[in-house]
C-alpha cells in the first residue's frame, strides 16, 4: 500500500506565492515561445523549401526560441514545488485558469492579439472561480 505524507499545509500567502511562480512563468515561456514561432513564419513552408531539417534549424536559431523554453522549466519546476507543499486540487485548477488569463493579457499586450469580449467574459469567470476554489 502506498503512503501519502502530508506535510503542513503553507500559509495562503505562501500558497499565492507559489502558485504565482507557476503562472508567471508559464506565461512568460509561452508568450517568448509564441513568439518566436511567429516570428519564424510557417513551418511547414520551411520544410518544404528547406527539408525538415532546415525547420528544425529556423526554431533552434530564433533567439527567442530558449528563453521560452527555459521559462516554461521554470513553471514545470514551481508545479512541481507547489505540488508538494499544496493539494492538487487547488494548485491544478488554480494555475492552469490563472495562465488562461495572464496569456490573454500577455497576448494582447505583447504579440497584439485580438482579444475579443467573449475571451474577456471567460476570464473573468475563471477569476471568479479560482476566488471560490480558494475560500
Amino acid at each position: 500500500m502506498m503512503s501519502v505524507c502530508h506535510p503542513a499545509q503553507p500559509g495562503p500567502w505562501a500558497a499565492a506565492a507559489m502558485i504565482a511562480a507557476i503562472v508567471l512563468s508559464s506565461t512568460a515561456g509561452e508568450v517568448l515561445t509564441a513568439a518566436a514561432m511567429k516570428s519564424i513564419g510557417d513551418l511547414d513552408e520551411i520544410r518544404a523549401r528547406r527539408g525538415m531539417a532546415g525547420a528544425i534549424r529556423a526554431v533552434l536559431t530564433c533567439p527567442l526560441f530558449f528563453p521560452g523554453v527555459g521559462f516554461l522549466a521554470v513553471a514545470f519546476f514551481a508545479l512541481l514545488f507547489a505540488l508538494n507543499h499544496l493539494d492538487l486540487s487547488l494548485v491544478a485548477p488554480a494555475s492552469a485558469s490563472l495562465t488562461l488569463v495572464t496569456n490573454a493579457i500577455a497576448g494582447k499586450l505583447f504579440l497584439k492579439e485580438n482579444v475579443d469580449r467573449r475571451r474577456w467574459t471567460a476570464a473573468v469567470l475563471v477569476c471568479i472561480g479560482v476566488y471560490l476554489l480558494a475560500h
